[in-house]
């Protein structure tokens, strides 16, 4: 069984159908998205209705808990407007992590670490115990065995998609960013290969899919309507440089 591993789309709806056809053409069982469904780009309304009928695990990323919040931001209030107040009940109602089995490995999903949907571990530049704390149990989580730490941790929230084995013999996976990607700047998942649900051990692997779209239109949909800052998204979704980076 083959499980599409989904996050930060930020309501780039261009990024997601792209994803979405290709996860089609590989007839791929089961999408899971692991927050961040809005925010940045646009369509935050319309790819709230597209994940909820593609998906069949969601979780809540940091923008999703923030933008059901009062924030004094226009750039916030404009896509806060842009969400019904269904949706915005159903962005609070997300749970914070999923655990589950596959080929006999022990897996939690969610957004950002164990410790919260604001607590941001980028491994390129964390401690080897800050990685390893992301295989530990917070009070966010209800593990399905509580003496037994994840094999495999897989998140999103920093756009960058990585595989990194944490030693003894463990996985930590980052699926990258469908909407917002900030190392390659083409929609990016991941994608979780096993037997679902088993545990026994099995054949497992994991694979990150880049794939292109046209960014041009979503920057042109963006402008079409009245998006406030849309030279900063144009500038993540061109170049994959965050906005909020350093300048020299």
């Amino acid at each position: 069984m083959a499980i599409a591993i989904i996050s930060d789309i930020h309501g780039n709806l261009t990024a997601l159908e792209a994803v979405l056809h290709h996860i089609k053409e590989r007839n791929i069982d089961k999408i899971f998205c692991l927050g961040d469904l809005i925010g940045k780009g646009p369509s935050g309304l319309a790819v709230v209705h597209k994940i909820r009928e593609s998906c069949e695990v969601v979780l809540q990323g940091n923008w999703d808990d923030f933008i059901t919040k009062p924030i004094d931001s226009e750039e916030i209030a404009w896509h806060q407007k842009q969400l019904e107040g269904e949706a915005m009940d159903y962005l609070q109602s997300l749970p914070f992590h999923y655990d589950f089995y596959m080929s006999g490995k022990y897996i939690r999903l969610y957004h950002a670490s164990a410790k919260s949907v604001y607590h941001r571990i980028i491994p390129m530049k964390a401690s080897a115990q800050e990685k390893n704390e992301m295989f530990e149990t917070s009070e966010w989580i209800k593990a399905l065995e509580q003496e037994r730490k994840p094999d495999v941790i897989g998140y999103g929230d920093i756009h960058a998609a990585l595989i990194e084995p944490i030693q003894p013999q463990r996985t930590l996976f980052n699926c990258g960013s469908v909407g917002n990607s900030l190392d390659i700047p083409q929609a990016t998942f991941a994608i979780m290969h096993g037997n679902y649900q088993s545990k026994q051990k099995g054949p497992f692997s994991i694979e990150i899919v880049r794939i292109p779209y046209d960014i041009e239109k979503e920057i042109d949909q963006a402008e079409k309507m009245g998006m406030p800052n849309v030279a900063a998204y144009a500038l993540e979704l061109r170049e994959g440089r965050y906005r909020g980076a350093p300048t020299k």
